[in-house]
């Protein structure tokens, strides 16, 4: 089918590879939990429009470019790290503010990482633009599902990847609406919130070691 090859196949990877967690789908679960479902599909939409970036990139060849390139490769590697720190110490900073305020009716002034100046769409596009291993990924999966006889390839990476961005709309639809639910008892019960916080923060920082330590 316009030169997609095994397709199932393909849409059996792609639903595992999807479920499995990462720094984009874990922040669109925390703004939906924190702001609700309207920021959180603000926070999607940038995860969306940076795999189409990061999939338009493979398709033209610049993963290969990182591939064959250390340094360059290392740049972009170290930046999505720092990124991914910076995001950590917000939600960790948030987290203790929360600690110190549980005891107040509201934390909303103490929640540095979900304050009104938080611009979740542009956040979300960075964590994914700054992730050189996802570049690498797209070009190494999607190319095994290309006929290489086929005479416009381009149109079989679009085919890929609406594939791709339904599931990814999909899985994070559910991660939305399931955080919002967390959000009511996160409002009820303000340790709660705080340890999620504080967790997230945690995860994002091991985000950040993951991406540093790995190698093209």
């Amino acid at each position: 089918m316009l030169g997609v090859i095994d397709l199932p196949t393909y849409l059996a990877g792609l639903v595992l590879i999807i479920l499995l967690p990462g720094p984009n789908s874990l922040y669109v679960l925390s703004v939906a939990a924190r702001r609700g479902i309207r920021t959180g599909y603000t926070a999607a939409a940038g995860v969306w429009c940076g795999d189409t970036v990061l999939m338009t990139l493979s398709a033209a060849g610049v993963a290969s470019l990182l591939q064959a390139n250390a340094v360059l490769f290392g740049i972009v590697k170290y930046a999505g790290a720092g990124y991914l720190t910076w995001l950590a110490v917000g939600m960790l900073r948030a987290a203790i503010g929360m600690w110190r305020a549980r005891r107040e009716k509201s934390v909303e002034q103490a929640d540095g990482a979900g304050g009104s100046m938080e611009r979740p769409f542009r956040r979300a596009l960075v964590i994914s633009l700054l992730n050189p291993k996802a570049i690498l990924f797209f070009i190494a999966f999607f190319v095994q599902f290309v006929d290489p006889g086929y005479a416009y390839p381009a149109l079989s990476f679009v085919v890929l990847g609406a594939f791709a961005q339904i599931a990814s709309f999909l899985y994070l639809t559910a991660l939305i609406f399931s955080g919002t639910k967390l959000s009511a008892a996160f409002r009820r019960r303000k340790r709660l919130s705080a340890g999620a916080t504080s967790v997230a923060g945690a995860l994002f920082l091991g985000f950040a070691v993951k991406l540093s330590l790995a190698s093209v």
